[in-house]
């Protein structure tokens, strides 16, 4: 499926405009990947656990969103935004949140 952040599609025109569909994924860091990524913080450099577990929750968001808008007949999702958050007592969680608007193009 068709997917961007703009608000239209160079060279195809939106025939209808049908809802908007979100998708969210959180997901639990387990204890070991957050006493490493709390070293790497200290140390510098990049975590290669949370990058991994981030782009496992923007995936499982995507494919959420994707099949909702499938569900509601769209060619394409439009003006898509991607936010993160860390959520929980002492962000021991992550949630990736996709949100656009479904459309039908002509």
């Amino acid at each position: 499926m068709l997917k961007t952040t703009t608000t239209n599609i160079e060279g195809q025109p939106i025939d209808r405009y049908l809802d908007i569909v979100v998708g969210e994924a959180i997901l639990g860091a387990n204890i070991f990947k957050d006493i490493f990524g709390m070293v790497r913080d200290v140390v510098g450099g990049r975590s290669d656990a949370y990058e991994k577990e981030m782009g496992k929750a923007r995936e499982i968001a995507f494919q959420e969103m994707e099949a909702k808008a499938r569900a509601v007949g769209a060619d394409a999702i439009v003006g898509v935004d991607i936010d993160y958050e860390v959520v929980g007592q002492g962000g021991s969680m992550m949630m990736v949140s996709v949100s656009g608007t479904a459309v039908k193009l002509k």
